[in-house]
């Protein structure tokens, strides 16, 4: 398999993960049965597996990120749905052996989608070129796939973001609702770019429909067992432009400007009514499903007035916006002042509603190499073959409710074999 090209862009991630995630405060932290209906694709749905505290009913699921999609793609000269099958069967296999029970796939990173959709493109990592169809469903597959070995699966989508380092909007298919937008002055707004990327502006009402559309129409046409979406809401902004950019202009002519709200009031509140709606609509079309976001794991970020804009704690207290919240916990027991440790306790203290689930992601990438923030903790990270065992023990024994794993490369990767082989032994 050549899987240098796949390795290169997670090593890239890395690096823009630990970039993008410094603490505001200074301190150095990376992070990085269907509602009585019938689903139009096969697979019996799983949404009522149970997620308790025992082990074999725990919570335990991997990401397959748009990263797995590329190794598909260059592990196969032969790129249809029989090869597709046959490639997403030994991931689901992988992730079964070790003990998981849910596989979150990624099926819109960016404005596109892995999934014949009414609203948005094909995405380029399926099919090689955004807009041209890869002549399958790789959804339909992964959920008939994932079914038939009893698990789980959910649909990830990251709402805002349409590209990454381009601005270019002549990059995009024709049919991309981010390049009709541009092309006309009434809609230009609705997208809008920021730090050599385009984003889809959170304050406008007709992006917000567009969002709700396309997770609703996943839900009524897949037998997916939830939505989840992950840490990619507003961008980060700074002390000096973080009032002046992006959305300011809709802000300046808000009623929370008028009421002398903040700004960052406002766009919590923006991303609240995109939050509350999915909910909403994912449980009117099959209540059993579960819709759960994984933000960063670093609390000083996510409620500061630079970046993210995201309102766990109002989400941690209430049961109409989220079913879970994964925090992305990717810090070893060794790291300077974001011990996995102290983080993980940290999240149990704000969950104040029980009836949401607090899971923990955890960072596999890491097991087998030295990265981190100190000599101790890039030891801990190389060496240290216990170290996901032991944040699934600590976690565990302070009662979270479950787990999820980034990602599916690492999960069989050489590096984080040993690792890995550790950790199975408290999923099993």
């Amino acid at each position: 398999m050549k899987q240098s090209k796949v390795k290169m862009m997670q090593l890239v991630a890395m690096l823009v993960a630990t970039v993008m995630f410094a603490s505001v405060s200074g301190q150095a932290v990376s992070a990085a049965a269907s509602g009585g209906r019938s689903s139009n694709y096969e697979g019996a749905s799983l949404s009522n597996l149970k997620t308790g505290t025992s082990v074999s009913n725990q919570y335990k699921a991997f990401w397959f990120s748009f990263y797995d999609y590329s190794d598909y793609r260059s592990s196969y000269k032969s790129r249809n749905k029989t090869t597709f099958k046959s490639y997403f069967t030994k991931v689901v296999k992988k992730g079964k052996s070790l003990g998981m029970n849910r596989v979150i796939v990624q099926v819109r990173p960016y404005g596109d989608a892995v999934y014949k959709s009414k609203y948005f493109p094909w995405s380029k990592y399926i099919s090689g070129k955004q807009g041209r169809s890869p002549g399958y469903d790789p959804l339909a597959v992964m959920v008939q796939v994932a079914h038939s070995q009893g698990i789980a699966i959910e649909a990830w989508v990251n709402p805002y973001r349409v590209t990454s380092g381009s601005t270019n909007y002549k990059k995009l298919s024709k049919n991309n609702p981010a390049r009709k937008w541009n092309a006309k002055k009434s809609t230009r707004r609705n997208v809008l770019s920021y730090g050599g990327s385009l984003y889809y502006n959170p304050s406008k009402t007709a992006v917000r429909d567009l969002i709700v559309k396309g997770v609703k129409e996943i839900v009524q046409n897949y037998n997916v067992d939830g939505i989840h979406m992950d840490d990619y809401f507003y961008p980060g902004f700074t002390s000096k432009n973080y009032k002046k950019s992006f959305d300011a202009a809709e802000y300046n002519k808000s009623s929370f400007k008028k009421k002398k709200k903040s700004i960052q009031t406002y766009r919590r509140a923006q991303v609240n009514y995109l939050v509350k709606r999915i909910h909403s609509e994912v449980k009117k079309v099959k209540s059993s499903a579960t819709f759960g976001i994984s933000p960063a794991g670093n609390i000083s970020n996510l409620t500061s007035k630079y970046s993210y804009y995201v309102d766990i704690k109002k989400w941690l207290k209430s049961s109409q916006y989220v079913d879970y919240i994964c925090p992305q916990i990717y810090w070893g027991f060794k790291h300077p002042t974001a011990k996995f440790d102290k983080v993980t306790r940290q999240w149990i203290s704000i969950r104040k509603n029980k009836k949401v689930k607090l899971y923990i992601g955890i960072a596999v990438y890491r097991a087998g190499h030295s990265v981190g923030q100190n000599k101790a903790e890039k030891k801990e990270w190389k060496s240290d073959t216990n170290v996901l065992k032991k944040q699934v023990q600590y976690a565990r024994n302070k009662k979270v409710d479950g787990f999820a794993f980034f990602d599916y490369q690492d999960l069989h990767s050489k590096a984080s074999a040993k690792s890995v082989s550790k950790l199975k032994t408290v999923l099993k």
